[in-house]
């Protein structure tokens, strides 16, 4: 009876010990785009801070000494690698993808979040077209069409011949709240500035993903290759207690993303306790 006791102690601890490495993220590399932006940032850093070798990349080769420089005081440089990153350019993806693959060995994760996102944050809406619908420019809506959709595409086509190199892969594609459900106008109906409209280019180039996301993973799901989004509501990024407060209203948890909070899903994904989920 006590063998039997200590055996079945042992199985527990085992199952225990064997759902907890799942959640290790220490073996795997991840390769993410639009690394340099707030959200980007937030996703790499959590990524480092659970034992995952992370490729930073992103758009502006002016910016790489100084991410190298600033993720050096924290992290060993064997577990970083900063790359410019041009999603438009399959030249330039190839170039990453190399010289990731030359430091890593394998890229085990690509987490597609480089976008162009019109921000109606108090930072932001001097850049922003604020055109209703009807006059919204083409030339904007081809630009947003270029990078978030083309973009994501080429950058996942390429990666995928990769993963299919190697055998096995992990795409994490990151959405928007505008990939389900279409703005709430009223929304942006503050500050001294008058009314706002999110522009279509942005809700058009992300109702994309769902089932792009869809598309990959019931293509590739037998041969090793995992594909899944996430679609974030609003994070909390230097809005106004009005925004936040309008948003509150329109929210079911009556309240903004922290940025903190984006970490579970993202770790999750990456990992293999998300290993039988795709698409």
């Amino acid at each position: 009876e006590d063998r039997g006791q200590m055996l079945g102690q042992f199985r527990s601890h085992f199952r225990s010990k064997m759902s907890h490495n799942r959640n290790n993220l220490a073996d795997k590399t991840v390769f993410v785009t639009g690394a340099f932006g707030v959200f980007g940032q937030e996703i790499c850093r959590h990524y480092l801070e659970n034992d995952a070798n992370v490729v930073f990349c992103g758009h502006g080769p002016e910016k790489i000494e100084f991410w190298h420089f600033e993720l050096a005081k924290n992290y060993p440089e064997n577990r970083f690698l900063v790359l410019p990153l041009e999603i438009t350019d399959p030249t330039s993806i190839e170039r990453a993808v190399a010289q990731s693959v030359d430091k890593f060995t394998t890229i085990d994760v690509l987490v597609n979040n480089a976008a162009i996102d019109a921000k109606l944050d108090p930072g932001n809406l001097q850049h922003i077209d604020n055109s209703s619908f009807e006059n919204y420019p083409i030339s904007l809506i081809k630009k947003s069409i270029d990078v978030n959709t083309l973009g994501t595409i080429q950058m996942t086509q390429i990666m995928c011949r990769h993963m299919l190199r190697q055998g096995f892969g992990n795409i994490i594609n990151v959405g928007s709240i505008y990939s389900v459900v279409a703005p709430n106008e009223a929304l942006y109906e503050c500050g001294p500035e008058g009314p706002r409209y999110k522009p279509i280019d942005y809700v058009v180039s992300k109702s994309f993903i769902p089932n792009f996301t869809r598309y990959i993973a019931a293509l590739y799901a037998k041969k090793g290759i995992r594909c899944n989004a996430i679609a974030p509501h609003g994070v909390v990024d230097g809005h106004s207690k009005e925004f936040q407060d309008r948003f509150a209203k329109l929210s079911p948890m009556g309240r903004m993303c922290e940025r903190n909070e984006l970490a579970g899903p993202f770790l999750f994904l990456a990992s293999d306790s998300s290993s039988y989920m795709t698409g």
